[in-house]
């Protein structure tokens, strides 16, 4: 009897103590709940804010008990000038800056209210934290939020609200004790952004000093599953290079908790040996915030040099939370060097070529094909010519002296007796030309139509007169299978000359067999100059890269004679009977 008398007056007594405990507790909060109404209730027509820059602030809301409204401030006085348009409404966040310090007014129920705000910066504050700005609380337990600065001010008359509302006017049970608001029990509601007003005395002023916190909770009590590392992958391999540093990274994901703190290690072991590990120097551990509910940590560990054993090596990323452990095992392997200069290097250099010439090319087309056609077309027959060469020059006054006693061959050209033949083959006799020689224009229609068999086609004797004359020089070309220009001083200055010559080098482009040689005399060289050749642009590229030779009447035997084999060789085959080369030697 006397034992179940102690058992029942023992539960009663544990009923007793669990019934009133709360009671006490609640009594608490209530009894601080009232006090801190009583504190709200102040006279806040004209009051001093201060607050840390770069922090978020909310400018304080004024109700009449009539009529209650929403509050606006605007600068005023001499602040005004700076931004005359800065309004901030109560009950808004905004992030505190330097330049938002100034007076404020509002007129609320017919009555105006003046706040002096001043903003100071944070490097100017003895233990400025940003950490202390967030708070993480767990659903149905007992929180602490602390005012930032909590331990090295003075938090007598600490007053909390949550956002424009003060947390003694809601109906909670909650504690304010000295600079930190105690929650009796944490609900999701609580998640939000919260204000701790401490009441400072400065010169006979009274500030409000301002902190924010911003307060998240979080809905899961524990962790139901192990870390799980995003990077590496299981058994994966990484290059690294020799003789140089290489990071080894971790990223795993952690359910939040609050009462174990999760550790990722990265370990190396030895021989692939998963007994024998040794730790590795670590960095600072990164934290990111994924959910509410899930966080990341990024831990890396440095090599500072690879060294061929690291080779031989394995390494491990070991996580490790209040669930369970996970691990995740790499290895390293040697990068292969790859020489990127000749991969990059040649492509580009072929390409600048092609670009190159491409320019080139078009730049210099009309020259290439000049060339083209005045060594390789002519070689190409189209068909039986009337004339096998077209001789084109002017005559000069020294040609005109140099005349006397010699005519223009007549059309029978070489069909003469031989008798004349051989009183014409006087005419290139070495006494004559040791004495003196005559010009180019007078020797060249003999030695071509007379000596060498040519038949000839001259504009003087052949080319009708009273005709078109532009028709008959470029039916004339057309008719013979090579074009002689004589090029003089007085040749290229008559330009009718200059036309057969442009003729010419047209007919060459259009793809005929006609062949195109320039004799240029003593008398030219001074003359070609581009100050004194008002010639087509086609003429003057032509005069650069067409084939030509040089012929003078003052220079030595010997170079006459060279010129005369030169000019020899260029002509087309004679379809006349040949006649032997004139030498001056013999």
């Amino acid at each position: 009897m006397l034992s179940e008398i102690l058992q029942r007056g023992m539960k009663t007594g544990f009923a007793l103590f669990y019934w009133i405990c709360p009671v006490l507790l609640q009594g608490c909060c209530i009894r601080k709940h009232q006090k801190k109404m009583k504190g709200v209730q102040q006279n806040t027509t004209n009051q001093h804010f201060r607050a840390v820059e770069g922090e978020l602030f909310m400018m304080p809301c004024i109700k009449s008990l009539e009529q209650p409204e929403r509050t606006v401030w605007s600068r005023s006085g001499e602040d005004k000038k700076e931004n005359k348009d800065l309004t901030f409404d109560c009950g808004v966040k905004f992030v505190a800056r330097v330049n938002h310090s100034g007076k404020y007014t509002s007129l609320s129920a017919g009555s105006r209210s003046i706040i002096i705000l001043q903003v100071v910066e944070s490097i100017t504050l003895r233990c400025y934290q940003p950490s202390e700005a967030k708070v993480t609380l767990r659903v149905r337990r007992g929180g602490v939020i602390y005012c930032p600065g909590h331990h090295c001010s003075n938090n007598t008359g600490t007053i909390w609200f949550k956002g424009n509302k003060a947390v003694s006017k809601q109906r909670r049970s909650s504690c304010n004790e000295e600079g930190l608001l105690r929650l009796c029990e944490v609900y999701e509601e609580d998640t939000g952004l919260y204000f701790c007003d401490r009441q400072l005395m400065e010169e006979g002023i009274q500030w409000t000093y301002r902190r924010a916190v911003d307060v998240t909770v979080i809905s899961h009590l524990e962790p139901s599953r192990c870390p799980r590392i995003r990077y590496p992958a299981a058994n994966m391999t990484e290059e690294v290079e020799l003789g140089h540093p290489h990071t080894l990274t971790c990223e795993v994901f952690f359910d939040f908790e609050v009462d174990f703190l999760p550790k990722v290690q990265w370990f190396m072991n030895y021989g692939h040996n998963m007994e024998n590990m040794t730790p590795l120097h670590m960095e600072a551990p990164q934290q990111k915030q994924e959910t509410l509910e899930v966080f990341e940590v990024i831990q890396t560990a440095v090599i500072s040099e690879v060294m061929p054993q690291h080779l031989k090596h394995t390494f491990t990323c070991f996580a490790t939370n209040s669930v369970g452990n996970s691990s995740v095992t790499i290895k390293l392997k040697q990068k292969i060097k790859v020489n990127w200069p000749p991969l990059v290097g040649y492509p580009f250099a072929a390409f600048l070529l092609v670009v190159w010439l491409g320019i080139l090319l078009r730049v210099k087309w009309l020259e290439i094909q000049l060339m083209y056609r005045s060594h390789f077309q002519h070689r190409r027959h189209d068909g039986e010519k009337e004339y096998d060469v077209f001789l084109s020059f002017v005559w000069s006054s020294l040609s005109a002296e140099g005349t006397q006693g010699l005519t223009l061959p007549s059309r029978s050209g070489c069909d003469c007796n031989e008798e004349e033949h051989l009183s014409n083959k006087k005419l290139m006799s070495c006494k004559e030309s040791k004495s003196t020689l005559k010009p180019l224009e007078v020797l060249l229609p003999h030695v071509l139509e007379v000596h060498w068999g040519y038949r000839l086609c001259l504009p003087e004797r052949d080319l009708l007169p009273g005709g078109a004359y532009t028709n008959d020089v470029v039916l004339g070309i057309k008719r013979s299978r090579m074009l002689v220009c004589v090029l003089s001083a007085d040749y290229l200055a008559d330009s009718s000359a200059v036309f057969v010559l442009e003729s010419g080098i047209q007919a060459l482009l259009q793809k005929s067999s006609l062949k195109l040689l320039l004799i240029r005399t003593s008398e030219t060289s001074a003359f070609l100059t581009p100050s004194h050749l008002p010639l087509p642009r086609l003429v003057q590229t032509a005069l650069k890269v067409l084939p030509r030779l040089n012929y003078s009447s003052k220079t030595s035997l010997r170079a006459v004679d060279n010129f005369w084999r030169s000019l020899r060789k260029a002509m087309p085959q004679s379809r006349k009977r040949q006649v032997a080369t004139m030498e001056c030697g013999l």
